[in-house]
């Protein structure tokens, strides 16, 4: 090929090229007239709407008609929404400008905001993938969808502050040593209030509160004597217990979430992308956007006594990060140690309170080993169905679910860096990994304390003899293979049709 045939093929590329990119711009820009054209029309609508009488609730709120509702859904979707659904974005791509975010900044100002909205006022700016809610995103599409709720909803976030300082910890502003949480999440409304009053529809990841909580096996404790009543942790004969609560959205910076993994961040974004059913593209066509809200639950912390004294290396601290069982967490399920356990730690969580120090439960959304709980169930038939055993314990999980455990506690540590927790006095958990997680995010733990033999249902042997066996905590004696063998649960001629 001639030189002079290859420079005119070269121009004429250039040229469709340049074609290509103005028509781009007159398409953008008929859909942006067109995305505000129906805006104001959707405006105009809701204000008569607001103006005319309607149903009321008991608050006095009112309710759309549901004749009037489906009217407005249309305009709903055609005008908060963009004109067409956008699948993806890219870097780069006209109008797209992602909102300043830095992780691992010192302040809630040179941090920036999380936004990940996708209304069509904030879908250029976005600057996270994924949704606010969690899980609780999909219940509130369908509520969006019936038209029970506006698409453009502005939460009113006015007295909904915590009723206690979190005080900023030097780890906050450590990329490496929270990577599963936004630390400032707890006073977002605040911290970014100038945002939100402009229209930015940006969300707390964190809320704190104070509560009463009654547990029958600590009211049972205080009838019998073994917890007191001090009128401050335990408030009263009645065993009611004095509680703050924070429940903690996950926030993932991928980049360290990967590192933490030992994972590389590619991999890690196709991962999740692919198991997901495609659900989140700009994990692939935005490497550019670090920071993804995962469809997932997150953790609840509750905390005895003085919060404040948790990052106090002279304060004693007594620890349980706990994984949701619901059968027995519950429902009570004697299959597992987990109610059992977390009241036990509960109960010592509150006597340090009482001696002046701090208790801390950490309850994470983990249900099953983070397997779920169809995954759990399928295992409890194929473990009754094969010889419930010891020794095949941890094979019925694998058999099912390809792994034993899909917890990888790597994360776990970042809710305690928040709360600026440097040592943990007595660690109310057997666990390895937990323990290892914890040692390996340079937080120390100075004595491990296991269940009581006395608490352990009879059915649950089966799972704690081969835990024992694999590597968790015992100040007693690990069981060698033959003693797995013996040890059996009941089987299905036990239980009573």
């Amino acid at each position: 090929m001639s030189e002079t045939v290859l420079s005119q093929i070269l121009t004429s590329l250039a040229d469709l090229k340049a074609t290509q990119q103005l028509l781009a711009d007159k398409v953008d820009k008929i859909q942006a007239d067109t995305v505000l054209s129906k805006e104001d029309h959707l405006l105009r609508k809701v204000n008569h709407y607001h103006n005319s009488p309607g149903l009321s609730d008991s608050d006095g709120d009112t309710i759309v008609s549901p004749s009037y509702a489906s009217e407005l859904n249309d305009d709903v979707v055609a005008s908060v929404y963009t004109d067409k659904p956008v699948i993806t974005t890219y870097p780069g791509q006209k109008g797209i400008k992602p909102s300043k975010l830095n992780w691992g900044e010192a302040t809630p100002q040179a941090r920036g905001p999380i936004v990940v909205s996708r209304l069509a006022n904030s879908i250029n700016v976005r600057n996270a993938i994924g949704a606010y809610g969690g899980p609780y995103s999909i219940y509130r599409s369908l509520a969006v969808a019936m038209g029970d709720l506006p698409a453009n909803h502005k939460p009113n976030f006015e007295h909904t502050q915590p009723p206690i300082t979190i005080h900023q910890q030097p780890q906050w502003s450590d990329p490496s040593k929270i990577v599963s949480m936004d630390p400032f999440g707890h006073l977002t409304s605040q911290y970014y209030k100038a945002d939100i009053d402009k229209g930015l529809d940006i969300r707390p990841s964190i809320a704190i509160t104070r509560a009463h909580m009654i547990v029958p096996e600590l009211q049972a404790e205080v009838n019998n004597g073994g917890l007191k009543v001090d009128g401050k942790v335990m408030v009263n004969e009645a065993g009611e217990l004095n509680v703050h609560k924070a429940a903690v959205d996950p926030v993932w910076y991928l980049p360290g979430v990967a590192s933490r993994l030992n994972v590389e961040e590619d991999l890690l974004r196709r991962a999740l992308f692919e198991n997901t059913g495609g659900m989140y593209p700009e994990l692939i066509t935005r490497p550019d956007l670090k920071v993804f809200l995962p469809p997932i639950g997150g953790l609840t912390c509750y905390i005895f006594g003085n919060h404040e004294l948790l990052s106090d290396p002279k304060t004693r601290v007594t620890v349980r990060v706990h994984d949701e069982c619901n059968g027995s967490d519950v429902f009570g399920s004697d299959i597992c140690t987990c109610r059992p356990y977390l009241v036990y730690g509960m109960k010592e969580c509150i006597k340090e309170a009482q001696n002046g120090g701090v208790g801390l439960i950490v309850y994470f959304r983990k249900e099953g080993r983070a397997l779920g709980e169809v995954t759990k169930y399928l295992v409890y038939n194929a473990r009754k169905r094969g010889g419930d055993s010891a020794a095949k314990y941890f094979q019925r999980t694998e058999n099912v679910a390809g792994v034993k455990d899909m917890r990888f506690q790597a994360l776990m540590p970042d809710v305690l860096h928040w709360l600026g927790v440097t040592k943990i006095d007595r660690f109310m958990s057997m666990s390895n990994m937990k323990h290892d997680a914890i040692i390996d995010a340079g937080i120390k733990i100075l004595e491990r304390v296991p269940i009581p033999d006395d608490l352990i249902p009879p059915d649950s042997k089966v799972e704690m003899d081969a835990k024992i066996a694999a590597g968790y905590f015992t100040t007693g004696h690990i069981p060698d293979a033959e003693e797995l063998c013996r040890t059996v649960g009941r089987g299905w001629e036990e239980f009573h049709q």
